[in-house]
């Protein structure tokens, strides 16, 4: 465990920040040889910094690759689990595509109140698939895609009074939320690489190799390589990856030649939503799961850069840019488009911290949506080398929770305390999938949600051991001060 003032590697504090809380994001106002160059006073940050065309291209793609394989999974498994004929399939792939460009121009470059202009990349949600499939299953894709078009609405609708929340999730509450999320992103990782328990072909040796080699060759890179290249050791080591599974016979090119030229996302492709807030209403309580889960991701997205923000302004900014790309995604068919966590441990693993990196990755994104032919390619990479390439990054954005909490006063028996219990209920569902399925549906929908659960235990025992606790004392000790007299 870090210090209480240690600050992560490649940033260095600023000269003078003595009223400033535990915890806080500290900036980086000097940059490593990575970085391009230092960012002091009156400089451009590195966030906001421009590079070469090519250079900020070739780290977009990097991103795409890194993070494509949850979009097309996604819509696999939409797909098969609805029946859907293959034309359709297509056609969903590509919106998927599309919107996760769109929402990434968003976060990054931030046009008025949407977006917190930093380096973010959007997805299709995990989560919010399964709850959408659900309610597919049981009221239409007409009410399904209603539903997302509702929760969009939902999440401007809440916002104020969230927004007002945000002073109770401190550096000790994130850090635990980013904990929870990042050993939750590791099994998903995980799973890509073993396949499930239970299922045909679970941990095939040849798919834990691939992995594990996968994993190797980026350690590789990033021992050998310097400069621009030990910066694209991610990507370097997942085409690695790739080329090995060609050798052994696992890569199916002859996909990637069939069909046409381009393709172009269908509006409303299930025909006219359908509007049920009942029917809505589970999706509409994740919904406060995804609010909390992208408050830890903005800050910790700022933490990886070194770029002091404001929870009470940029927090409202991502939520907004979630909410924008689903309104928009739900017309085209979509589950609710959520911030991905892919990026961030990219980002702290390459140093690169631009904005307009995952902005280029956006502008990529949207190309492959109309681009048939590379969209078949990028499918067929195995998902065992990409779970490998993800299972780094996904470590990486734990060991950011850890730092953050290694800022947080874990020395004071309350603090560990708060994040001991939050941090053993919030990973029960994750450990122990399944533990609430004997709970009514809609309170299994938030018991599930580890993030959820450990985000809201983690404030409500800060705000009672910090702030009313202390405050009973206090009043007990004044009425007993006055009795004295």
């Amino acid at each position: 465990m870090s210090s209480a003032h240690q600050t992560p590697p490649g940033t260095e504090p600023p000269p003078e920040r003595k009223s400033a809380p535990p915890g806080a994001p500290r900036p980086a106002h000097g940059t490593g040889p990575e970085d391009g160059g230092g960012a002091t006073s009156g400089a451009v940050h590195p966030v906001d910094e421009s590079r070469p065309l090519g250079r900020i291209l070739l780290f977009g793609i990097q991103h795409v690759l890194v993070m494509a394989a949850t979009p097309i999974s996604a819509i696999f498994l939409m797909s098969a689990a609805l029946r859907l004929d293959p034309e359709l399939t297509v056609d969903l792939l590509a919106a998927a595509f599309v919107l996760s460009g769109v929402g990434s121009l968003i976060q990054s470059l931030g046009p008025w109140k949407f977006g917190p202009r930093l380096p973010f990349v959007m997805l299709p949600g995990g989560a919010p698939l399964i709850l959408f499939l659900a309610i597919a299953e049981q009221h239409g894709l007409r009410t399904a895609t209603g539903a997302v078009i509702l929760t969009a609405v939902f999440y401007f609708v809440v916002l104020p009074g969230f927004s007002r929340l945000l002073a109770y999730f401190p550096a000790l509450v994130i850090g635990t939320m980013i904990v929870i999320v990042g050993v939750n992103l590791v099994k998903v990782g995980a799973v890509l690489v073993t396949g499930r328990p239970g299922e045909p072909g679970f941990a095939d040796p040849v798919n834990l190799g691939l992995g594990m080699a996968t994993i190797g060759f980026t350690v590789v890179f990033y021992l050998v390589f310097t400069g621009t290249l030990r910066q694209l050791a991610v990507m370097l080591g997942l085409l690695a990856g790739t080329v090995l599974a060609a050798l052994l016979g696992h890569v199916d090119l002859g996909r990637a030649a069939e069909g046409g030229l381009l393709t172009v996302p269908q509006p409303m492709p299930f025909g006219s939503p359908q509007f049920n807030l009942v029917a809505a209403l589970p999706l509409m309580l994740y919904s406060l799961a995804s609010m909390a889960e992208a408050t830890g991701q903005t800050v910790i997205n700022a933490e990886a850069v070194g770029k002091r923000i404001d929870k009470r302004t940029d927090v409202p900014r991502t939520i907004r840019g979630d909410a924008v790309t689903s309104l928009f995604g739900g017309f085209f068919g979509l589950p609710l488009m959520v911030t991905s966590g892919e990026n961030i441990g990219i980002v702290r693993v390459t140093g690169v911290r631009s904005r307009f990196v995952t902005a280029a990755a956006g502008v990529v994104l949207i190309a492959i949506g109309f681009l048939a032919p590379v969209t078949r390619l990028i499918s067929v990479v195995p998902s065992a080398v990409v779970g490998g390439t993800a299972m780094v990054v996904f470590a990486v954005i734990t060991v950011l929770g850890v730092q953050m909490l290694g800022r947080s006063d874990l020395d004071k028996h309350t603090s560990t305390f708060v994040c001991a219990v939050a941090l053993a209920l919030g990973l029960l569902p994750i450990l122990v999938p399944g533990v609430y399925g004997g709970f009514p549906p809609n309170v299994r929908i938030l018991l599930e949600s580890g993030v959820a659960v450990g985000a809201f235990v983690a404030a409500v025992l800060n705000v009672l051991f910090h702030h009313v606790r202390p405050g009973i004392a206090a009043r007990l000790a004044t009425a007993r001060t006055e009795s004295d007299r």
